[in-house]
C-alpha cells in the first residue's frame, strides 16, 4: 500500500513537470508577468514530488527554501517592474 502511494506522487511528480514545462514554454506569450512565474513554480512542485518519491528529505527541503526566497524575490521584481512602468521611469 505505502510503495503504490510513492508511486502516485512519483508519477504525479512526473506529469507535474512535464505540464509545467510545456506551460513555461508557451508563457512568454503571455503579457501577465505574475502568470509566467507561476508557469515555472508548477515544474518545480513536479521535481519536489519525485525528489520526495525518491526520499531525498534534505533535497527536499532544500530545494523547497530556495524556491521560497526565489519566489518572493520574483515577486517583489514584478511588482518594482509594475511600478516602473506606471510612472514611465
Amino acid at each position: 500500500m505505502f510503495m503504490e502511494l510513492v508511486e502516485y506522487i512519483l508519477y504525479i511528480g512526473y506529469a507535474l513537470l512535464i505540464i509545467g514545462t510545456l506551460g513555461t514554454v508557451v508563457g512568454p506569450k503571455v503579457d501577465n508577468p505574475l502568470i509566467r512565474m507561476l508557469n515555472v513554480e508548477v515544474p518545480t512542485i513536479g521535481v519536489s514530488l519525485i525528489f520526495l518519491a525518491y526520499d531525498e528529505t534534505l533535497a527536499v527541503m532544500t530545494f523547497i527554501a530556495v524556491n521560497a526566497v526565489l519566489s518572493l524575490i520574483l515577486v517583489r521584481a514584478v511588482i518594482l517592474a509594475a511600478e516602473y512602468k506606471e510612472n514611465d521611469y
